[in-house]
């Protein structure tokens, strides 16, 4: 089976070629002799009712400072391709709910992973809030008393943007600190939208786990370790990649969403879990693909085709 496969994502000029995921997806692809093209979200307009793109053929290798070969651009007609990936790294802002509008319109006729209805209605830290018992807690809210209410009750918390990714704008407001007010304040001013608070779960400094599932199976995990002083685990802020396997209980969380990724077209999800807590459900470009290879050995963009051929030989045949 050949397929024609468009990455949407951000400028391919400037990934890491040892740490991008849509590197991997693009590399298992081109290696399953499916043809690729690249595109970003502006390149991508509704056009007399079809959803064109200015896309560029695409060759990957993995070879640093010479990645990739792109050709002449071509105007393109989405619907005509078997898969897109949609992959820009967020904010979720208004751009990336418009495209996912966008290509609402060419789904599911051509597979567009993730759902894009689906990552509309699933914001990271919103669409944990469905499912009992597995996050920590938790109050969303712009209400300058509920949040003092929040602290009042659970003392040490952690305050961030309901839209942040990243780690940016995360704060960890111990029970002395006096600036709760003025950090209320300031993400007023930056923001239209609530805040998220959660209770602070001391455990994060032994990690933050990122678990991929591919159509709603738990697939393989890393432990992401913060520097001494940080809060946040990300890498790009130093956290610290550490192999890890699945606990009962992160089994568990991904039992009960497991069903709700697959039945909402969310082939491709990673998982924030600190503690026995789910803190995120990432489903706008998940990560961690190569790092969890190199742990475990795997290859887990394989197993992401083989469920994406699986699902396209499936309606083929119907």
């Amino acid at each position: 089976m050949s397929l024609a496969v468009a990455i949407q994502m951000d400028p391919i000029e400037s990934i890491d070629i040892n740490g991008d995921s849509s590197f991997v997806l693009g590399l298992e692809a081109q290696a399953r002799g499916h043809a690729l093209f690249h595109y970003g979200p502006k390149d991508m307009s509704f056009s007399q009712g079809r959803i064109v793109a200015n896309v560029r053929p695409l060759t990957l290798r993995r070879e640093k400072g010479n990645h990739f070969t792109a050709g002449a651009v071509e105007r393109i007609d989405l619907a005509t391709l078997d898969v897109v990936l949609m992959r820009q790294d967020p904010p979720f802002d208004m751009s990336y709910i418009t495209a996912t509008h966008m290509l609402e319109h060419i789904h599911p006729e051509t597979l567009v992973v993730n759902d894009p209805v689906s990552v509309r209605n699933a914001p990271e830290k919103l669409f944990v809030t469905h499912f009992d018992g597995i996050m920590p807690p938790t109050l969303i809210s712009s209400d300058l008393q509920e949040i003092r209410d929040f602290r009042a009750e659970f003392k040490d918390i952690i305050v961030k943007p309901l839209y942040g990714n990243g780690g940016a704008g995360v704060f960890h407001l111990k029970p002395e600190d006096e600036n709760l007010s003025s950090l209320c304040e300031m993400f007023t001013e930056f923001y239209r939208e609530p805040m998220i608070i959660q209770k602070y779960l001391p455990e994060v400094r032994n990690g933050d786990k990122r678990i991929i599932l591919i159509d709603g199976r738990p697939a393989g995990a890393i432990n992401r370790v913060p520097q001494a002083g940080e809060v946040r685990s990300n890498m790009h802020v130093g956290g610290k990649a550490v192999k890890s396997e699945l606990t009962t209980r992160e089994r568990e969380i991904c039992e009960a969403i497991g069903p709700a990724l697959k039945e909402k077209g969310l082939i491709f999800v990673g998982i924030d879990v600190i503690g026995d807590y789910l803190t995120e459900i990432n489903v706008t470009s998940p990560t961690g693909l190569q790092e969890i290879n190199r742990f475990d050995g795997s290859k887990l963009e394989a197993e992401i085709w083989d469920c994406l051929e699986e699902k396209l030989g499936t309606t083929a045949a119907a």
